[in-house]
């Protein structure tokens, strides 16, 4: 139940034996509120008056008092560290996401991502204070109220020490079936998340084509699937919440019963009868309050997991690069043996390239073919499976670097937009252009005329952004970018019509001078205007020549020419 990484948390071994003493504390307060109230009692069957009881009274209203004072100590000390551990694990997570790049979206799902960064943050926080609390709760509170017991009648804490492992054995099993379920119900919340989120990105496009009615019927059977998952998990929870309630009350009663025989045959005495009637129950406790927020830390701890594999990602900020590059004329990128393949098999392997200076590279292909993974492990979004990388004669095992990223421009397939002004948005690269420099980036973009302002809010909770617009916006990033003449292009105008593109185009193309370009595109029209065209199949490079080379001397290029047009 306990995940190992809650054990690494940066303050969690000095907090382990600060709850464990307020555990055991917690305990003899428990059993002095046990027999004080035990005394009260015996004393007012043997006649006692409340004054000559009022001390005892007084006694057992310090203990109920120092109980509920311990668990609020330990409460706002866990709230304490269960939030700052959540917000520290949201920013390493944070940081992940942005150091992996696109490729862990695409892998997850921009809906799971979403969900992961946000909502399983919350979980986790919930798993920490459950856990941390009512774990060690479990473990230590029962002994030390077990050996009350044992000296207040050895032949019930026999009764409690038999029963005790059958609850717990129990559980377990449950657990394991709970946990199988808890495991299904996550992976279709995932589903449900990432299902939802696309459909609600492309409503707009799904009503053009009249497919909103199917896609919302899609999305009632992924909520229907999650809702049973969820049913069936809090089914079991609740069948492990009454086997603990049915063991713990069997054993009770078994204790009751056999302790009313005795005092009937004057066997034992009723001080030590009472305070062990008294504190069966509190045996009990601290296990039947963990199982009641079982599915909560079942919850949790998936939703940890989920986090911990995206931290787990071996793709990694490097150093390698001293400062950020500035790409000449006289600049070299040898690629040797590049290979990066996934659990699937797909991807790219044995890639060989040499390039020098300013050049426009296309990478073409059919669709699947390797182009987009390419493309990010070029610009230093995926970390190669095999091979080498050499730029400017120093060899690179990884482009995964922060000042290679820091000097080249990206423009993805899905462009993000910040829920911030357009000139934030466009300033992504410069945050020192002038808005006279923004208005000229928009007019090369082709935003000009539709209307925007610069103080406008885009994205979440703004002005609504068409596929084009977006992908403008990028483009105008690109344009007003000044140091960063390295030039990576993943499809950056497939969301525009052909149209539309070919009027923008005449601004790009000037775009790409004194710049090393990568331009992963299926557009024919590009091609001619491209130095070299690198043709990958299956992952493999099949041709690598300019537009007019490979149109008379590669039979592949030629077949998916014919395809493409």
């Amino acid at each position: 139940m306990i995940d190992k990484s809650l054990l690494v948390l940066p303050g969690v071994r000095r907090l382990f034996p600060i709850l464990g003493v307020l555990a055991v504390f917690q305990a003899v307060v428990i059993i002095g509120q046990g027999l004080f109230l035990s005394a009260t009692l015996t004393g007012l069957w043997e006649r006692k008056t409340l004054t000559q009881l009022f001390y005892l009274l007084f006694c057992f209203l310090v203990c109920f008092i120092l109980r509920e004072v311990v668990s609020m100590i330990r409460q706002k000390i866990l709230d304490k560290f269960a939030y700052q551990s959540a917000q520290k694990i949201r920013e390493d997570l944070l940081k992940k996401i942005f150091d992996l790049g696109p490729s862990v979206v695409q892998e997850l799902g921009t809906g799971t991502t979403a969900a992961t960064v946000v909502s399983d943050i919350d979980l986790v926080e919930t798993y920490i204070k459950l856990v941390l609390s009512k774990v060690l709760n479990m473990m230590l509170i029962p002994i030390i109220i077990w050996v009350a017991v044992l000296v207040l009648d050895w032949q019930s804490s026999i009764i409690l020490l038999i029963t005790f492992p059958l609850a717990i054995i129990f559980m377990i099993l449950l657990g394991y079936t709970a946990q199988a379920r808890a495991n299904r119900q996550y992976e279709s919340y995932q589903l449900l998340s990432n299902h939802f989120l696309d459909s609600l990105r492309g409503i707009a496009t799904l009503k053009y084509f009249g497919k909103s009615k199917s896609y919302a019927n899609s999305i009632y059977k992924t909520s229907e699937e999650f809702r049973k998952a969820t049913m069936e998990t809090l089914r079991l929870a609740m069948l492990n919440n009454f086997a603990l309630d049915f063991f713990s009350t069997l054993s009770i009663a078994i204790i009751a019963l056999f302790l009313g025989l005795r005092l009937m045959g004057s066997n034992i005495l009723l001080f030590p009868a009472l305070a062990t009637l008294i504190l069966a129950p509190e045996y009990f406790l601290p296990l039947r309050e963990f199982s009641n927020d079982y599915h909560a830390t079942l919850n949790g701890k998936n939703a940890l997991v989920a986090i911990n594999k995206v931290m787990s990602n071996k793709n990694f900020l490097t150093h390698e690069f001293n400062e950020t590059i500035k790409w000449s004329q006289n600049s070299e990128l040898i690629l040797t043996d590049l290979s990066k393949t996934y659990d699937t098999n797909r991807g790219v392997k044995d890639i060989n390239f040499k390039l020098n200076g300013f050049q426009k590279i296309a990478i073409v292909g059919a669709s699947g073919s390797g182009k987009s993974t390419l493309l990010s492990t070029l610009s230093g979004f995926l970390t190669p499976s095999q091979g080498i990388v050499k730029i400017n004669g120093k060899e690179h095992l990884s482009l995964t670097d922060e000042n290679w990223r820091r000097s080249l421009s990206f423009i993805p397939q899905h462009t993000y937009i910040f829920s911030a002004t357009l000139r934030e948005n466009i300033k992504f690269y410069e945050p020192k252009a002038t808005d006279e420099e923004l208005m000229n980036a928009l007019k090369l973009a082709g935003l000009s005329d539709l209307g925007l302002n610069l103080d406008d809010f885009i994205g979440a909770g703004g002005r609504t952004l068409s596929g084009g617009q977006m992908q403008r916006i990028a483009l105008s990033r690109a344009f007003l970018s000044k140091e960063r003449n390295i030039l990576f292009l993943d499809e950056p105008t497939a969301h525009l019509d052909i149209e539309t593109e070919l009027e923008i185009k005449d601004n790009i193309l000037p775009l790409f001078e004194n710049k090393l370009v990568f331009l992963a595109t299926h557009r024919l029209h590009w091609l001619p205007q491209m130095d070299q065209i690198i043709l990958l199949e299956e992952g493999q490079i099949r041709g690598i020549g300019s537009h007019d080379e490979l149109k008379v001397n590669n039979f592949y290029y030629q077949k998916l020419l014919e395809e493409m047009s």
